[in-house]
């Protein structure tokens, strides 16, 4: 499991736990406290009163400039984060207006994506804005989240850098659905979710077709957990065969992390995880959502 933010450190606090057998859990990889810009999506004090704002820094994960952007992966790095997690652009469920702007600098993001993989950290950019899009994939970024407004140029660029595109169409069709019911958002969100949310679908089929490289990830947070697999059915709706869409989440996520030497297939020297399902999901998508078998590093923690 990616872990792509996190305001308290609790996924740090639960990777060490699962890690030392002190409870049961998946493998995780987490980027602690995202990177953001001042007012920016991700600055954790958007939304509070004035008197309660102060100036939130690097350590808090707020940036301004090149050299508060490579403290703050250098105060990730220090705190234990696998990766690193910036926000290139507005998002939907933050407490601004604007959902699509560019957030950084050119200079702050070459500073956070060279600092990162100085220390060996891969970079993830929530990005829904051409711009700040365009902007981290010339930086070289490792992966675009959402990518709503992803254009055709954005596509060639992702293709010549060789980014990998996370689509995370679940979270995007939930938020629509949400932004229907009147009070289910705050004011300032329901806009953006009922403009953005219904698209990210269709740029994932145009990605995909366009041969842009696909890693499977569900913003899981933004909906209940347990709705995860439904992505596999939201990619397969948008034209991308089954198995393909296995190895968006088993070789090519782990590829994606980093990580494709122990997981992401099943062959000797890997670790022994596995998840089976009650009948073939090539012929029958909707299986997903009720595995029957889940085995992590040869232990089994759930069977028929």
């Amino acid at each position: 499991m990616r872990v792509l933010g996190d305001i308290t450190g609790s996924s740090l606090a639960l990777r060490r736990a699962i890690a030392a057998g002190q409870v049961e859990g998946p493998r995780i990889i987490t980027a602690g406290k995202s990177i953001a810009t001042t007012g920016g999506h991700a600055d954790p004090t958007n939304g509070l009163s004035r008197e309660l704002m102060g100036d939130p820094g690097p350590l808090d994960g707020v940036i301004n400039g090149a050299d508060e952007a490579r403290k703050a992966v250098r105060q990730r790095y220090k705190e234990g984060s696998d990766c690193i997690k910036i926000t290139a652009t507005g998002g939907v469920l933050s407490l601004a207006v604007n959902g699509q702007n560019p957030q950084f600098t050119p200079e702050e993001l070459r500073a956070i994506i060279e600092t990162a993989h100085e220390y060996g950290l891969k970079v993830a950019a929530h990005a829904h804005g051409t711009d700040g899009m365009k902007r981290a994939v010339e930086a070289g970024i490792d992966s675009i989240e959402h990518g709503t407004y992803m254009t055709d140029e954005v596509i060639a660029l992702m293709k010549q850098h060789g980014t990998y595109y996370v689509p995370t169409i679940y979270a995007g069709r939930f938020v629509a659905d949400k932004a229907k019911i009147d009070g289910y958002f705050p004011a300032v969100v329901r806009p953006k979710a009922a403009a953005i949310g219904p698209l990210i679908q269709a740029t994932f089929q145009h990605a995909y077709e366009s041969g842009v490289k696909i890693a499977f990830g569900t913003d899981m947070g933004v909906g209940p957990h347990g709705d995860n697999a439904r992505e596999f059915l939201y990619m397969t709706e948008a034209g991308m065969p089954p198995m393909a869409a296995f190895k968006s989440a088993t070789i090519d996520a782990a590829k994606l992390l980093g990580v494709d030497k122990d997981v992401g297939t099943l062959e000797p020297g890997k670790f022994a995880d596995l998840v089976a399902l009650p009948g073939d999901p090539l012929a029958d998508m909707k299986l997903v959502l009720t595995p029957s078998f889940v085995m992590k590093a040869g232990i089994v923690y759930k069977q028929p």
